[in-house]
């Protein structure tokens, strides 16, 4: 079918040093296999209704699942992020991901952490937070509940935060706060301040403007229909997904 998506000989290239070791038996066709995780996800198929090209739909499942599991999709994406990020200037933002009924269930097992969706006046939701270079490509994201403040995104990825000049947010990131410690990093705050504060923020308006770019980031991402709709209920699942659609679509 011309229609499937297939990794070419350079992609697998770059990815093959971040997969884990085979032990014993060696692992099907990589490149096959991939190929169909990634079209499974950017069409927001059910395994089973995955293309026999890509051979037993149960193969792909187990890939996506074990390699999820150990954090390998993540790990390429920071990968890949960290040898090709242009950090001059950064962005952050965050989006809401609609959760589907099948991932809605509140109930959290003993001991879990949950599962990081909740509920908006939008109905179920996740928040997905990240932070992108100059080109809008995005080197980390933070994932909580649709309600949670965005200040808590902004602080989980504080630390994380590449060596930058300048910082791009809107008005939910204006906090004294959060701009010092962005500037005990030795990034310069670009935020307009909030309508209520008595004294305007002054903030570079030209700069400001290509702040857009994460929006378009948010946008691409989206177009996977499964990071749009969230059907997972495990929110490492769901956060794989994520980290599979960025390393494709910006850092490959």
């Amino acid at each position: 079918m011309s229609d499937l998506y297939w990794l070419t000989d350079e992609q697998m290239a770059r990815l093959e040093p971040y997969f884990p070791k085979s032990h014993g038996k060696p692992r099907v066709d990589d490149r096959r296999v991939l190929s169909g995780i990634v079209f499974v996800n950017r069409n927001g198929l059910r395994w089973c209704d995955a293309p026999r090209e890509y051979g037993p739909h149960k193969t792909l499942y187990n890939r996506w699942k074990r390699w999820g599991e150990r954090g390998v999709f993540l790990r390429i994406m920071e990968g890949l992020a960290a040898a090709n990020a242009t950090p001059k200037t950064i962005m952050i933002d965050a989006t809401y991901l609609k959760a589907h009924r099948t991932a809605s269930s509140l109930r959290v097992k003993k001991g879990a952490f949950g599962r990081l969706i909740g509920r908006t006046k939008g109905g179920m939701n996740t928040k997905l937070h990240a932070v992108t270079d100059a080109e809008g490509r995005p080197p980390s994201f933070f994932m909580t509940a649709g309600q949670v403040s965005d200040y808590t995104g902004a602080a989980a990825l504080l630390d994380d935060l590449p060596k930058a000049q300048w910082m791009l947010g809107d008005r939910g990131y204006d906090a004294d706060w959060y701009r010092d410690a962005l500037q005990a990093k030795g990034i310069t705050p670009c935020i307009p301040g909030r309508k209520c504060r008595i004294i305007p923020v002054k903030y570079d308006k030209r700069r400001y403007r290509s702040r857009s770019r994460i929006e378009i980031m948010f946008g691409r991402l989206k177009d996977w229909r499964r990071v749009a709709t969230r059907y997972d209920r495990c929110p490492t699942v769901f956060f794989s997904a994520i980290a599979l659609a960025a390393t494709v679509i910006f850092w490959l």
